[in-house]
């Protein structure tokens, strides 16, 4: 699999990473231990060399534990991003980036990862009652003693980026992209572009929507926590099973499957350097992984830009500009 600059951090990960939020168990139904373990094994025999992890993936966090046991004797081959300032309150999640909290935490998910370091560690959100530069000077000092090799922001705005990266150098920002959530094309993306800062996307199929396999009647189980999201209802739904009979036309065309075509439509979108694919069975990050197979040609793309001009403007939940 070929790798990519992540930023200036002198690491390189490949194009496809597995997202790390699925395995813990929270949302997503069906998840089992002998599982999850699996998926993060089967990236070594893929080439996907990125886990993207957080402190609040799982109450207990789930998530870095089974990381830590599924690579044991293997952790020089994996570049691990991991997050503070995010925790469970009771069964609530609470934003709190204040400097002593990210410190505990980035101690705890050390202790859970079973490493004396990660590669890129992440504000997983910017806290209104904590200014971002306090939040971002935590982080340097994690760097500079050597508890985390680079430093990132998730959820952010462009102009909370820049107030982060004023005080401690980003090597990458995450943000929702897809198809269908476009919003950092318009300042963020450029700004990476210029500054040589990674982006590493999440919600590339949209919590499955794009991935093309939940038909037209599909029946959610009522605690779905997708049913939540404008994207799963009423008119946006049909509007999006419309698009993705387009789609799922040019992918069958091709012999791909549609969370293929468009997980390749993303990395190949300028300023885009890895999709961060979540997985709970090894068949899903195989699937995801294949992606980099798929060369979209320039009629094809036309295609996929003609379908999403007739989709127009999609609702969101959660878009930065």
């Amino acid at each position: 699999m070929p790798l990519r600059p992540l930023g200036k951090s002198g690491f390189e990960i490949a194009p496809v990473a597995l997202g790390c939020w699925p395995i813990a168990g929270v949302t997503t139904l069906g998840t089992t231990e002998q599982d999850s373990l699996a998926t993060i094994r089967a990236c070594f025999d893929l080439g996907i060399n990125h886990l993207d992890t957080a402190y609040v993936y799982g109450p207990a966090g789930e998530s870095e534990t089974l990381i830590r046991r599924a690579i044991e004797g293997r952790r020089d081959e994996v570049v691990i991003a991991t997050k503070g300032g995010i925790h469970y309150e009771g069964d609530k999640m609470a934003n709190d980036a204040r400097p002593e909290v990210l410190y505990r935490e980035c101690e705890e998910s050390l202790r859970r990862l079973g490493t004396d370091r990660v590669e890129l560690y992440y504000l997983h959100s910017p806290d209104e009652a904590t200014p971002i530069e306090e939040s971002a000077g935590a982080i340097r000092e994690l760097v500079d003693a050597g508890k985390v090799r680079s430093a990132g922001v998730s959820n952010a705005s462009l102009e909370q980026i820049q107030a982060f990266h004023s005080v401690c150098p980003l090597s990458a920002v995450q943000l929702p992209y897809n198809m269908l959530q476009r919003g950092i094309e318009e300042e963020t993306l450029p700004w990476c572009r210029e500054n040589g800062v990674a982006v590493t996307a999440y919600w590339v199929l949209m919590k499955g929507l794009l991935a093309g396999k939940l038909p037209r009647d599909y029946q959610f189980d009522p605690s779905d926590s997708r049913l939540k999201y404008p994207m799963y209802q009423g008119e946006e739904w049909q509007r999006n099973q419309d698009f993705l009979d387009r789609l799922r036309a040019l992918a069958e065309a091709a012999g791909w499957s549609v969370a293929q075509l468009v997980t390749a439509w993303t990395l190949a979108q300028s300023g885009i350097t890895a999709a961060l694919c979540g997985a709970k069975r090894p068949a899903q990050i195989r699937e995801s992984g294949a992606a980099l197979d798929v060369a979209l040609s320039p009629s094809q793309l036309a295609e996929i830009d003609q379908a999403l001009a007739d989709r127009g403007e999609a609702a969101s939940n959660r878009s930065f500009k």
